[in-house]
């Protein structure tokens, strides 16, 4: 009877001791291959960035004579009209308006200014090109900039699925030619379409006044 009790207990423990290392081991990670895998990530942009870095120096060694400009964001930039006059620049809340265009680092158009239209951006409030959001608030008025940026800034890995390849290092010309803050943009919006409803109500006649004749009765008619 012992023997049967000893056997009994034994396997109760034994059966308390496997759920538990069943319940430890489930807490366990599964793999450690996420990681191995974000590090492997990390070390790739940062070749590929370093290389993106050594292309733009290289095409600023090529031209000595042009003042470049190091951005703390991580690009490269160098001014065609810069606007001494004034001290303003873009923020958050302002809307600006701006032309740009696109060109590989070999100097080859991408994309023309026609091609992409003017641009009226609410800043730090659209979703824009990394680059071209930080650049912007860089500018001032009337200015026009060329901007040398790595792909990661630029349209990274994916590209545009156009023009623009993967990993592609951008020249951006952007000439900046106004902003605004955005309480003063809206307030214009309605001032124009106010003027623009005003000229059409005053170009419609007003219709002339109608005296109503009494009509005719068939005795009138007779007569």
């Amino acid at each position: 009877m012992k023997a049967i009790q000893f056997v009994v207990i034994s396997c109760f423990f034994c059966l308390i001791f496997t759920a538990c290392k069943q319940h430890q081991d489930a807490r366990r990670p599964v793999s450690s291959a996420s990681g191995v895998f974000m590090k492997k990530s990390v070390e790739r942009n940062k070749k590929l960035n370093a290389s993106d870095e050594d292309l733009i120096k290289a095409l600023m060694k090529k031209n000595p004579n042009i003042s470049y400009f190091a951005s703390t964001k991580g690009y490269w930039y160098s001014y065609e009209t810069k606007n001494n006059a004034d001290t303003l620049t873009p923020k958050k809340g302002d809307v600006a308006f701006f032309n740009y265009e696109l060109k590989d680092l070999n100097g080859t158009i991408i994309y023309t200014e026609v091609e992409l239209r003017s641009q009226v951006y609410r800043v730090d409030k659209q979703e824009i090109m990394t680059g071209i959001r930080e650049g912007i608030k860089l500018m001032r008025k009337n200015e026009k900039v060329n901007f040398y940026f790595p792909s990661h800034i630029a349209y990274g890995y994916h590209g545009d699925n156009k023009k623009i390849g993967p990993n592609q290092p951008l020249i951006c010309t952007i000439t900046l030619n106004d902003f605004k803050p955005e309480s003063v943009y809206k307030k214009e919006l309605e001032q124009n379409a106010e003027l623009n409803r005003t000229p059409y109500q005053d170009s419609i006649k007003r219709p002339k006044k109608v005296i109503s004749k009494p009509k005719k009765t068939t005795q009138d008619t007779l007569q």
